[in-house]
C-alpha cells in the first residue's frame, strides 16, 4: 500500500474514532436535526445504552488504527536462483 493512503487512512480511522467516542455524550448529539424532525426517536437515540454502543464502535476504530500503527511489514526474503 502506497505510505501517503497508509497515513491518511490511520489518521481517517482515528479521527472517525474520537468523533464516534466525543459527539454521543455532547450537546449536538441532544439538539439535532433528527430529532426536531421525528421525535419519537428521542427516547432511543437519547438512551444512554445507544450512547454507550456507539462510543465502543469509536473506541474499537481507535484500536484499529493503532494496530494499523503497529503492524509492521513483513521482511521480503531474497530467494537464490
Amino acid at each position: 500500500m502506497n505510505r501517503y493512503l497508509r497515513i491518511v487512512l490511520i489518521l481517517l480511522c482515528f479521527e472517525l474514532g474520537m468523533l464516534l467516542v466525543i459527539i454521543p455524550w455532547s450537546y449536538t448529539w441532544e439538539r439535532n436535526y433528527f430529532l426536531n424532525r421525528y421525535p419519537a426517536l428521542i427516547p432511543y437515540v437519547l438512551n444512554p445504552s445507544v450512547r454507550g454502543a456507539i462510543s465502543g464502535l469509536g473506541l474499537l476504530d481507535i484500536a484499529v488504527a493503532a494496530g494499523m500503527v503497529l503492524r509492521r511489514r513483513a521482511p521480503t526474503v531474497a530467494t537464490r536462483n
